[in-house]
Protein backbone atom coordinates (compact mmCIF):
# COMPACT_ATOMS: atom_id res chain seq x y z
CA UNK A 1 0.00 0.00 0.00
CA UNK A 2 1.40 3.66 -0.68
CA UNK A 3 1.98 5.94 2.10
CA UNK A 4 0.74 9.66 1.25
CA UNK A 5 0.73 10.54 4.45
CA UNK A 6 2.80 13.90 4.95
CA UNK A 7 4.36 14.15 8.04
CA UNK A 8 3.57 17.88 9.41
CA UNK A 9 5.61 17.96 13.13
CA UNK A 10 9.74 17.70 14.37
CA UNK A 11 11.32 17.95 17.36
CA UNK A 12 13.39 20.94 18.16
CA UNK A 13 16.56 20.20 20.63
CA UNK A 14 18.38 22.66 22.19
CA UNK A 15 21.39 21.80 24.41
CA UNK A 16 23.26 24.24 26.63
CA UNK A 17 25.27 23.92 29.25
CA UNK A 18 23.08 23.82 32.25
CA UNK A 19 19.64 22.39 30.58
CA UNK A 20 18.78 20.68 27.22
CA UNK A 21 15.42 21.22 26.22
CA UNK A 22 13.22 19.49 23.39
CA UNK A 23 9.91 20.90 22.07
CA UNK A 24 7.29 19.02 19.32
CA UNK A 25 6.96 21.78 16.61
CA UNK A 26 4.63 21.90 13.69
CA UNK A 27 4.18 22.85 10.18
CA UNK A 28 3.79 26.42 11.46
CA UNK A 29 6.23 26.90 14.26
CA UNK A 30 4.31 26.02 16.85
CA UNK A 31 5.44 24.36 20.06
CA UNK A 32 2.86 21.85 21.00
CA UNK A 33 4.43 20.21 23.95
CA UNK A 34 8.32 20.84 25.35
CA UNK A 35 10.43 19.51 27.98
CA UNK A 36 13.98 19.28 29.31
CA UNK A 37 16.34 17.39 31.19
CA UNK A 38 19.76 18.85 32.93
CA UNK A 39 22.53 18.70 30.97
CA UNK A 40 25.49 18.17 33.67
CA UNK A 41 23.76 15.70 34.93
CA UNK A 42 25.39 13.46 32.58
CA UNK A 43 28.75 12.98 32.81
CA UNK A 44 29.22 10.33 30.12
CA UNK A 45 27.55 11.28 26.75
CA UNK A 46 26.10 8.07 25.81
CA UNK A 47 24.06 8.14 29.30
CA UNK A 48 23.06 11.77 28.06
CA UNK A 49 21.75 10.44 24.32
CA UNK A 50 20.19 8.05 25.83
CA UNK A 51 18.21 9.80 28.18
CA UNK A 52 17.50 12.63 25.61
CA UNK A 53 16.11 10.20 23.42
CA UNK A 54 13.81 8.52 25.90
CA UNK A 55 12.20 11.66 26.70
CA UNK A 56 11.53 13.03 22.93
CA UNK A 57 9.91 9.22 22.66
CA UNK A 58 7.97 9.96 25.97
CA UNK A 59 6.87 13.48 24.52
CA UNK A 60 5.78 12.33 21.39
CA UNK A 61 3.95 9.30 22.71
CA UNK A 62 1.99 11.64 24.61
CA UNK A 63 1.30 13.78 21.95
CA UNK A 64 0.25 11.27 18.81
CA UNK A 65 3.04 9.24 19.07
CA UNK A 66 6.60 9.00 17.72
CA UNK A 67 5.18 8.02 14.28
CA UNK A 68 3.82 11.18 13.33
CA UNK A 69 7.30 12.67 13.85
CA UNK A 70 9.18 13.70 10.67
CA UNK A 71 12.54 14.61 11.93
CA UNK A 72 14.62 15.85 14.95
CA UNK A 73 16.98 18.80 14.88
CA UNK A 74 19.40 19.77 17.43
CA UNK A 75 21.64 23.50 18.25
CA UNK A 76 23.98 22.67 20.06
CA UNK A 77 27.88 24.42 21.02
CA UNK A 78 31.11 23.09 18.52
CA UNK A 79 28.63 21.47 16.59
CA UNK A 80 29.38 20.97 12.95
CA UNK A 81 26.24 20.51 10.59
CA UNK A 82 28.68 18.95 7.59
CA UNK A 83 29.68 16.08 9.80
CA UNK A 84 26.72 15.69 12.46
CA UNK A 85 29.22 15.35 15.37
CA UNK A 86 29.72 18.09 18.05
CA UNK A 87 33.34 18.39 17.83
CA UNK A 88 36.00 18.90 20.47
CA UNK A 89 33.12 21.69 22.49
CA UNK A 90 35.09 23.95 25.27
CA UNK A 91 32.03 24.39 26.87
CA UNK A 92 30.20 21.31 27.23
CA UNK A 93 31.24 18.37 29.67
CA UNK A 94 32.11 16.17 27.01
CA UNK A 95 34.97 15.91 25.15
CA UNK A 96 36.37 14.63 21.60
CA UNK A 97 34.22 14.23 18.83
CA UNK A 98 30.75 12.91 19.23
CA UNK A 99 28.83 11.56 16.48
CA UNK A 100 25.71 12.72 17.60
CA UNK A 101 23.50 13.12 15.05
CA UNK A 102 24.61 8.93 14.19
CA UNK A 103 23.47 8.22 17.95
CA UNK A 104 20.20 10.13 18.18
CA UNK A 105 19.44 8.34 14.73
CA UNK A 106 19.77 4.71 16.16
CA UNK A 107 18.02 5.17 18.50
CA UNK A 108 15.11 7.10 17.38
CA UNK A 109 14.81 5.55 14.49
CA UNK A 110 14.34 9.36 12.88
CA UNK A 111 16.00 11.17 10.91
CA UNK A 112 18.64 13.66 12.90
CA UNK A 113 19.85 17.29 11.59
CA UNK A 114 22.08 18.92 13.87
CA UNK A 115 24.01 22.41 13.78
CA UNK A 116 25.99 25.00 16.00
CA UNK A 117 24.17 27.05 18.43
CA UNK A 118 25.13 30.05 16.33
CA UNK A 119 23.76 28.48 13.21
CA UNK A 120 20.43 27.56 14.94
CA UNK A 121 19.79 30.82 16.15
CA UNK A 122 20.19 32.39 12.87
CA UNK A 123 17.93 29.86 11.48
CA UNK A 124 15.45 30.54 13.87
CA UNK A 125 15.99 34.49 13.29
CA UNK A 126 15.30 34.15 9.78
CA UNK A 127 12.08 31.55 10.14
CA UNK A 128 10.62 33.21 12.79
CA UNK A 129 12.08 36.17 13.79
CA UNK A 130 13.99 39.72 13.26
CA UNK A 131 15.71 38.41 10.11
CA UNK A 132 12.56 37.58 8.16
CA UNK A 133 12.93 38.80 4.74
CA UNK A 134 16.33 39.16 4.86
CA UNK A 135 19.34 37.49 2.51
CA UNK A 136 22.31 39.17 4.01
CA UNK A 137 23.01 39.40 7.76
CA UNK A 138 25.35 37.70 10.84
CA UNK A 139 23.48 36.37 13.76
CA UNK A 140 25.96 36.36 16.53
CA UNK A 141 24.98 34.22 19.47
CA UNK A 142 26.75 35.88 23.08
CA UNK A 143 26.53 33.67 26.06
CA UNK A 144 29.13 30.78 27.93
CA UNK A 145 30.65 31.04 24.40
CA UNK A 146 30.68 33.27 21.20
CA UNK A 147 29.55 32.07 17.92
CA UNK A 148 28.08 33.65 14.75
CA UNK A 149 26.52 32.41 11.65
CA UNK A 150 26.02 34.77 8.61
CA UNK A 151 23.62 34.52 5.78
CA UNK A 152 24.79 34.98 2.11
CA UNK A 153 21.76 35.33 -0.67
CA UNK A 154 19.63 33.84 1.96
CA UNK A 155 21.41 30.48 2.89
CA UNK A 156 23.71 30.38 6.14
CA UNK A 157 27.61 29.95 4.59
CA UNK A 158 28.66 27.07 6.26
CA UNK A 159 32.42 26.37 4.90
CA UNK A 160 34.40 23.63 3.15
CA UNK A 161 34.44 21.62 6.69
CA UNK A 162 31.08 23.02 8.12
CA UNK A 163 33.75 25.79 10.64
CA UNK A 164 32.88 28.95 9.12
CA UNK A 165 31.52 31.38 11.65
CA UNK A 166 34.02 31.29 14.23
CA UNK A 167 34.00 34.27 15.11
CA UNK A 168 34.43 34.09 18.94
CA UNK A 169 38.02 32.48 18.17
CA UNK A 170 39.63 35.02 15.69
CA UNK A 171 42.30 36.93 17.37
CA UNK A 172 41.37 40.79 18.11
CA UNK A 173 44.29 41.41 20.90
CA UNK A 174 47.43 40.23 19.70
CA UNK A 175 49.10 37.72 23.18
CA UNK A 176 45.93 38.70 24.83
CA UNK A 177 44.03 36.99 27.68
CA UNK A 178 44.12 33.33 27.04
CA UNK A 179 40.61 31.99 25.29
CA UNK A 180 39.75 27.95 26.06
CA UNK A 181 40.39 27.08 22.80
CA UNK A 182 44.14 27.53 23.78
CA UNK A 183 45.07 30.52 21.15
CA UNK A 184 45.51 34.21 23.10
CA UNK A 185 43.34 37.24 22.36
CA UNK A 186 40.88 35.85 21.12
CA UNK A 187 37.73 38.00 20.98
CA UNK A 188 35.23 35.11 22.83
CA UNK A 189 37.97 35.73 25.88
CA UNK A 190 37.06 39.54 26.16
CA UNK A 191 33.34 39.23 24.67
CA UNK A 192 31.54 35.77 26.48
CA UNK A 193 30.17 35.87 29.76
CA UNK A 194 33.33 34.94 31.32
CA UNK A 195 35.15 37.72 29.50
CA UNK A 196 32.63 40.38 31.38
CA UNK A 197 33.13 39.27 34.23
CA UNK A 198 37.29 38.98 34.11
CA UNK A 199 36.97 42.98 32.66
CA UNK A 200 34.77 43.76 35.88
CA UNK A 201 37.58 42.21 38.20
CA UNK A 202 40.08 43.95 36.19
CA UNK A 203 38.45 47.24 36.98
CA UNK A 204 37.53 46.69 40.08
CA UNK A 205 41.44 45.94 40.32
CA UNK A 206 42.71 49.27 38.78
CA UNK A 207 41.23 51.67 41.55
CA UNK A 208 39.57 51.49 44.58
CA UNK A 209 36.49 53.73 43.41
CA UNK A 210 33.43 52.70 45.42
CA UNK A 211 30.97 50.27 42.46
CA UNK A 212 27.76 48.58 43.27
CA UNK A 213 29.47 45.34 41.65
CA UNK A 214 31.82 45.07 44.79
CA UNK A 215 28.70 44.06 46.92
CA UNK A 216 28.02 41.07 44.92
CA UNK A 217 28.50 37.46 46.02
CA UNK A 218 29.31 36.62 42.86
CA UNK A 219 29.07 38.62 39.51
CA UNK A 220 27.66 37.56 36.38
CA UNK A 221 26.98 40.06 32.81
CA UNK A 222 23.55 39.92 34.23
CA UNK A 223 24.13 41.13 37.47
CA UNK A 224 26.87 44.15 35.74
CA UNK A 225 24.26 45.09 33.48
CA UNK A 226 21.27 45.42 36.53
CA UNK A 227 24.22 47.57 38.18
CA UNK A 228 24.50 49.35 35.33
CA UNK A 229 20.95 50.00 35.14
CA UNK A 230 21.17 51.95 38.61
CA UNK A 231 23.90 54.41 37.47
CA UNK A 232 27.04 52.56 38.68
CA UNK A 233 30.13 54.44 36.20
CA UNK A 234 32.59 51.21 37.00
CA UNK A 235 29.61 48.73 35.43
CA UNK A 236 29.00 51.04 32.18
CA UNK A 237 32.23 50.96 32.32
CA UNK A 238 32.55 47.05 31.97
CA UNK A 239 30.21 46.96 29.06
CA UNK A 240 31.97 49.96 27.38
CA UNK A 241 35.02 48.17 26.97
CA UNK A 242 32.96 44.90 25.88
CA UNK A 243 31.51 46.81 23.59
CA UNK A 244 34.89 48.94 22.12
CA UNK A 245 36.63 45.25 21.43
CA UNK A 246 32.93 43.40 19.80
CA UNK A 247 32.64 46.56 17.51
CA UNK A 248 36.31 46.51 16.55
CA UNK A 249 35.32 42.56 15.65
CA UNK A 250 33.02 42.94 14.20
CA UNK A 251 33.51 46.35 11.70
CA UNK A 252 36.22 43.88 9.97
CA UNK A 253 33.64 40.72 9.58
CA UNK A 254 31.30 43.36 7.99
CA UNK A 255 33.78 44.76 6.02
CA UNK A 256 34.22 41.05 4.21
CA UNK A 257 30.67 40.09 4.11
CA UNK A 258 28.96 42.91 3.70
CA UNK A 259 25.63 42.19 5.59
CA UNK A 260 22.47 44.11 5.98
CA UNK A 261 22.38 43.60 9.74
CA UNK A 262 23.65 42.26 12.44
CA UNK A 263 21.81 40.77 15.60
CA UNK A 264 23.00 40.15 19.19
CA UNK A 265 21.46 36.72 20.55
CA UNK A 266 22.39 35.02 23.31
CA UNK A 267 21.95 35.85 27.13
CA UNK A 268 24.46 38.34 26.97
CA UNK A 269 21.95 40.60 24.36
CA UNK A 270 20.09 40.90 27.09
CA UNK A 271 22.31 43.91 28.14
CA UNK A 272 20.51 46.13 25.80
CA UNK A 273 21.52 49.62 25.34
CA UNK A 274 24.52 48.88 27.89
CA UNK A 275 26.09 46.78 24.65
CA UNK A 276 24.77 47.67 22.05
CA UNK A 277 25.47 50.92 22.16
CA UNK A 278 29.43 51.22 23.14
CA UNK A 279 29.23 48.05 20.20
CA UNK A 280 27.42 50.29 17.23
CA UNK A 281 29.80 53.36 17.94
CA UNK A 282 32.88 50.93 18.49
CA UNK A 283 31.68 49.66 15.00
CA UNK A 284 31.37 52.63 13.34
CA UNK A 285 34.33 53.67 13.98
CA UNK A 286 36.19 50.75 12.47
CA UNK A 287 34.25 49.39 9.62
CA UNK A 288 34.75 50.00 6.09
CA UNK A 289 33.42 53.54 4.97
CA UNK A 290 31.69 52.43 2.02
CA UNK A 291 29.01 50.40 3.95
CA UNK A 292 29.09 53.00 7.30
CA UNK A 293 25.93 54.02 8.55
CA UNK A 294 24.59 51.07 6.40
CA UNK A 295 24.29 47.99 8.87
CA UNK A 296 21.87 47.98 11.56
CA UNK A 297 23.20 46.33 15.02
CA UNK A 298 20.43 45.45 17.52
CA UNK A 299 19.72 42.61 19.81
CA UNK A 300 16.94 39.76 19.03
CA UNK A 301 13.49 40.21 19.90
CA UNK A 302 12.74 36.78 20.51
CA UNK A 303 13.15 34.73 23.66
CA UNK A 304 16.71 32.95 23.45
CA UNK A 305 15.72 29.02 24.57
CA UNK A 306 12.06 29.74 22.49
CA UNK A 307 14.13 30.63 19.24
CA UNK A 308 16.88 27.89 19.51
CA UNK A 309 14.63 25.42 19.66
CA UNK A 310 12.47 26.52 16.95
CA UNK A 311 15.76 27.17 15.04
CA UNK A 312 16.83 23.75 15.76
CA UNK A 313 13.33 22.56 14.70
CA UNK A 314 13.66 24.47 11.23
CA UNK A 315 17.15 22.50 11.13
CA UNK A 316 14.81 19.09 11.33
CA UNK A 317 13.03 20.41 7.89
CA UNK A 318 16.79 20.77 6.14
CA UNK A 319 17.58 16.66 6.62
CA UNK A 320 16.34 14.40 4.56
CA UNK A 321 13.67 12.22 5.88
CA UNK A 322 14.28 8.64 7.10
CA UNK A 323 12.04 6.63 9.39
CA UNK A 324 11.54 3.14 10.73
CA UNK A 325 8.02 3.90 11.05
CA UNK A 326 7.81 4.31 6.77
Amino acid sequence: MLNTSIKTRVVGVDISMERTTFAIVDIRGNIVADSHIDTLSYADVNSFVSALCEGIVMLAEANGGLETIRSVGVSSPSTNFVTGCIENATNLPWKGVIPLAALMRDQLGLAVGVANDAHASAVGELVFGSAHGMKEFIVLNIGIGLGSCFFSRGREHLGAGGFAGEFGHTCIIEDGRLCTCGHKGCVESYVSARGIVQTAEELMAESDAPSLMREQERLSPRIIAECCDKGDQMAIEVYRRTGRVLGIGLANYASIVNPEAIILAGGISQAGKWLVLPTRESFEEHVFRGIRGKVKIFASTLDNRTRDVLGASAVAWDVKEYSLFK
